[in-house]
């Protein structure tokens, strides 16, 4: 099957409202990428797999290992939410997930939301959600492992175990990766800037009784990577340690009540030498959610507190935190050709007080194989501890908010599926770092600027998406035509593209799988200004997998296989083209 060629209508996915829904009661733009996909890509890292899909623009300053951002439907880096395991992670120093520091080998399945959701999660929703999830326990005993060798002497082992008897299932995984990595900048120090992984993964299920189950999540990663920093002459080194803890108790109580609730604690650990800095953000999620069932509807009631804290020595005080506390509803109705989803959220934030939210998405059966949708909604982004409290900040920094309304038209008759959706999402208070006098930040006047709520953007796009299996062909193909623009001057927000478009294809031939795909990039810019222009690039990626015996498999990958020159940021090298061997033992 092509990666995104089809989706079966049996599927379930948890990120358009927090609870298990079949794809079909979806109205929001959800795109799912499970394990047999990403283990088909050969991908080295979240964002390789990301990249892919509808809606995501991605940048590097570097390799695999370098800073990440992604950029759902033009919305910056801290506009998307992401969890893993359930778990938030954020960054409150730069805003946003370290999409670097989550290791893709423990990655068992990618649920991508694209469109506000702050009404169902709060803070962060603006551009949209990721939601990433680790392999799951269930009845006998799954061992695998894989290995794998590449470009840049990058090598990796990886080993996993599930299973379960009786009332206890279990999932646990251990993780390897190294590599020299490139020269990630050219025109600074002259040194290859490799990286190394460690991670391990872990979920541990108990059935207290049949309607009532006990679970324990941890995924933890260390990561260090070299780059190249301001200094010349200096063997830069940075380290990361990402780590998510959950627990989490469900309850079913009757065929029409459950309950669920969930501790959870993310953390993102972040220091460099020789030029020496670190900063940690830990953030710390209370939920209680009850669901309850009446005929064809689903009400669901979430009380959930969030606590945010920073640990960094730029900031007044060292160590600075937040709280918000939040009361959701939404209800969900499917009757007949008729689809709605009706959510609303009040936060009530330590520091800037009370955030109201809503949405509401409506679909309608125009015929058995096609449905029309629309909704509209409201979100919010706090600004991070550090642009309030660091050197650079301003204590009195308002919300980012902003205003989504989209319409869309999908097809689906047996594999075969397409879908638009047009969209307009408007930002306003957005936060940048502006020049000005030295007054401006916290009191401090030896810098030469601050955060402030300077802005507003404007996102608009069209996303098209199709895909279908011809004989033992599978075809998949999306296009995105863009404007994600500052709203004052009319400019291109920098490093986004107008146009972005993926094709992908695979077939059998003679006991293989072949496969490629081909992504396009427009022209960006890399300033505001629009003055600094990145060319557009066009990548061929290719893979074969074949089974060499029974319960052994081997993949082969080139990335960027006409070795393509290009920046996704200005000055930052790519890897040009690579090449991956993988050799995977998974007993059937």
């Amino acid at each position: 099957m092509s990666a995104w060629a089809q989706k079966s209508l049996n599927e379930v996915v948890v990120s358009a409202t927090r609870s298990e829904q079949p794809v079909t009661d979806v109205v929001a733009d959800v795109t799912l990428v499970d394990r047999a996909v990403i283990e088909r890509l050969g991908a080295a890292s979240v964002s390789d797999v990301l990249e892919r899909l509808p809606g995501v623009t991605i940048n590097h300053n570097g390799g695999p290992a370098s800073t990440t951002n992604i950029y759902l439907r033009g919305g910056e880096n801290r506009f998307t939410a992401v969890f893993v395991d359930g778990v938030r992670i954020d960054s409150q120093s730069t805003g946003g997930a370290s999409w670097n520091a989550i290791p893709l080998s423990q990655v068992d399945r990618i649920e991508v939301l694209r469109g506000p959701a702050a009404a169902v999660y709060g803070s962060d929703a603006i551009g949209g959600v990721v939601q990433i999830f680790t392999r799951q326990g269930e009845a006998g005993f799954f061992p695998s492992v894989r290995v794998g060798i590449g470009s840049h002497k990058t090598r990796e082992v990886n080993a996993s175990l599930r299973g379960g008897t009786g009332a206890v299932d279990y999932a646990f995984g251990l993780g390897s990766e190294r590599s020299d990595g490139f020269n990630a900048k050219p025109s600074g120090n002259p040194d290859k800037d490799g990286y190394r992984n460690e991670s391990f993964s872990g979920r541990l299920g108990w059935k207290l009784t049949p309607d009532q189950k006990l679970e324990a999540t941890v995924l933890d990663n260390h990561q260090k990577a070299g780059f190249d920093g301001f200094l010349a002459g200096k063997d830069d080194q940075a380290r990361s340690h990402l780590q998510t803890v959950g627990l989490s108790w469900n309850a079913r109580w009757s065929e029409d009540w459950s309950t669920r609730v969930g501790v959870t604690r993310g953390t993102d650990r972040y220091e460099t030498s020789p030029s020496v800095y670190l900063t940690e953000t830990r953030v710390d999620s209370w939920l209680l959610r009850n669901e309850l069932r009446a005929g064809p509807g689903r009400l669901t009631v979430d009380l959930e507190r969030r606590e945010d804290r920073l640990d960094n020595a730029s900031t007044t005080p060292k160590a600075s935190d937040r709280h918000q506390n939040a009361l959701a509803v939404g209800y969900g109705l499917r009757a007949g050709d008729h689809t709605l989803q009706a959510n609303l959220r009040r936060d009530d934030d330590s520091e800037f007080g009370v955030n109201n939210t809503g949405s509401l998405a409506y679909g309608y059966a125009l015929s058995k194989t096609l449905q029309l949708t629309a909704s509209a909604g409201t979100a919010f982004r706090a600004p991070t501890l550090f642009q309030r409290f660091s050197i650079y900040g301003t204590s009195d920094l308002k919300a980012e908010t902003a205003r989504n309304v989209e319409a869309g038209l999908r097809w689906q008759e047996g594999v075969s599926r397409a879908s638009v959706v047009v969209y307009r999402n408007r930002v306003k208070d957005l936060i940048n770092y502006v020049s000005g006098p030295g007054g401006c930040i916290n009191g401090v006047g030896d810098f030469a600027g601050c955060y402030g709520n300077t802005g507003r953007a404007t996102y608009t796009g069209v996303t098209l998406a199709g895909g279908s299996t011809f004989g033992d062909l599978n075809l998949g193909a999306s296009l995105d035509l863009m404007r994600p623009k500052n709203a004052d001057t009319g400019l291109l927000l920098a490093r986004r593209a107008k146009t972005q478009a993926t094709l992908t294809a695979d077939l059998p031939v003679g006991g293989w799988r072949l496969g490629g795909e081909v992504q396009h990039t427009g022209q960006r810019y890399d300033d505001a200004a629009n003055k600094k222009a990145l060319s557009a690039y066009t990548l061929l990626n290719l893979t074969a997998s074949t089974d060499i015996a029974r319960d052994w498999r081997l993949l082969a990958r080139v990335d960027n296989a006409t070795d393509k020159d290009y920046e996704s940021v200005l000055g930052y090298a790519t890897a040009g083209r690579t090449f991956y061997l993988g050799l995977s033992w998974t007993p059937r």
